[in-house]
Formats: structure tokens, sequence, C-alpha cells
């Protein structure tokens, strides 16, 4: 499928990218360094909220042309409380600890904004996994940890990568947990992507 308009993923995420590119979606990386602000506290609400600011950033810092820009965020829930990034190592054990033995809620926003001449359309859904894990000792918990591995997740640990040894299953899209919900991104944007075929908005 040849695309005469630009596709930009609004994240250095390399997950992201990998998930984009299994869906045989071409694009280009840019990242808008935002400053985040949130107003809500459902984390439904607030995934949609913080990539909406990151697609609309990332549109404003393209120039003319056709173009479509997806963005996406990611936290992990638990009993109602949010958990993004760990700040360091100690806080990553603590939301591990609190995790341990439990169900928690992963939740992806994604915003798609589409710009054709001078009209733009938009999109914005969020996707919500539970994840359930296996019980952890406080040794597993201080070795995964020191691993540096959950230091950039959500929630301080990554389901596609060791930790997988303490999940016990999920209920929903697996990919909504790596950061990115292919399948309902596809579906949402196609008749976006099947436009430039047809020249139709």
């Amino acid at each position: 499928m040849k695309h005469r308009m630009k596709i930009i993923l609004a994240s250095a995420s390399p997950r992201r990218k990998e998930l984009l590119e299994q869906i045989g979606i071409p694009f280009e990386v840019l990242v808008s360094h935002v400053e985040e602000k949130v107003t809500s506290v459902r984390p439904g609400q607030v995934v949609e909220e913080l990539s909406g600011q990151k697609a609309e950033a990332v549109l404003g810092l393209l120039e003319e042309g056709d173009a479509l820009v997806i963005a996406a965020d990611t936290v992990v829930a638990l009993e109602g409380r949010i958990l993004g990034k760990p700040a360091d190592t100690e806080n990553a054990v603590e939301m591990l600890r609190s995790l341990a033995g439990k169900t928690h809620q992963v939740y992806t926003g994604v915003t798609l904004l589409y710009r054709r001449g001078e009209e733009t359309a938009r999109k914005v859904f969020h996707e919500k996994t539970k994840v359930h894990f296996y019980p952890m000792t406080e040794e597993e918990i201080r070795s995964y940890a020191a691993s540096g591995e959950p230091l950039d997740k959500a929630g301080a640990y990554g389901i596609q990568g060791i930790f997988a040894r303490y999940v016990r299953g999920i209920e929903g899209d697996y990919n909504n947990v790596v950061g990115l919900p292919a399948g309902r991104l596809y579906q949402e944007a196609k008749e976006w992507l099947e436009s430039e075929e047809s020249g139709n908005f």
C-alpha cells in the first residue's frame, strides 16, 4: 500500500515501533516532549488525555501536507491507583511488591489525528487488559528491579521480557500490555489508510 501522506508515530518506545511494523504500517518517528497535564483521575480518561496532548504537539511540529499522527500512553492501575513509570529502582520495588500475587489493569490510550488539506479528523480510544500475577518473593522482586528492565515501563514490568515468568494470565489484548493495541489501532485507522488509495476523506 503506497501512502502519499506521512504517518508519524509520536513515541520513542521501541515496543510501539515493533508493533506498528508488525501490522505493516510504514511510519516515521517524531517525539514532542510535551509537558503532560492531566485533569482526570480515571485511568481510561488519563491515557486518552495524555495521548491527545502528544498527538496535538507532534501535528503542530509537522510542515504542511497530509499526515496521520499516532500517539499512545500506557498506565497500570491497581485498585484505582495509577502506576506510571518508576522514578528509580526502589520505586520499582515498591510497585512490584504491590502488584505481586494480585490482578491489575493496563490501560493504553490512543489518539489518531488525520490531516488532509485544511481539514483534521480525530479518533480517540482506550483499551483495558486485566493482568494476573503470581506471588513473588522479596528476592525475586529485588533481582528483577535491579536488572534495569522495569525503569522505562509503566507498573515497573515488561510482559514481553523475562518478567513473563511471573504472569499467571491476562484477559484482553496482549499487545495492549506491551504498549499499543495494534489490532484495534489498525481497525480504527483503516478507513484513513484506505482513503489515501481512493482519494476520499
